[in-house]
């Protein structure tokens, strides 16, 4: 199954062992991103080392791990779909996930209820739903 794949679910793989970490390697699911994505790691990098207590090499070992499940999209495969993103997206920090999902026609992982709520047009999976499917 493809999916965008949105920071917040990375960083809960990051944060903690668990359902989402051990998704994340699922050969039944094949990841996408926009190419920003990692940007968000080295952004917030301080609090996440705090979070998981990791010393920055384990962290950045990690991120490179990421960063091979990954298929991360360049905004210029998806820019004719950003406006149409930017219309949907409830929170304007989204819109090149759901510009991106537009592009590729599937859902987005994330835990962002309001990805969900506020809007009908792009599917939204959490990891419990990935779960429920078996993947």
């Amino acid at each position: 199954m493809d999916v965008v794949i949105d920071a917040n679910i990375l960083f809960a793989a990051l944060i903690k062992k668990n359902d989402t970490s051990r998704l994340m390697f699922s050969d039944k699911l094949k990841l996408h991103a926009p190419e920003f994505i990692f940007d968000e790691f080295t952004k917030y990098k301080d609090v996440l080392l705090e979070k998981t207590h990791r010393l920055e090499d384990e962290f950045f070992h990690l991120v490179s791990i990421f960063k091979q499940r990954i298929h991360v999209v360049s905004k210029n495969e998806y820019q004719e779909y950003l406006e149409k993103g930017r219309e949907i997206a409830p929170d304007p920090k989204d819109d090149a996930y759901f510009a991106l999902a537009l592009k590729l026609n599937v859902p987005i992982w994330t835990h962002d209820k309001k990805s969900k709520e506020k809007q009908a047009i792009i599917e939204i999976i959490t990891t419990k739903d990935l779960l429920l499917m078996n993947l």
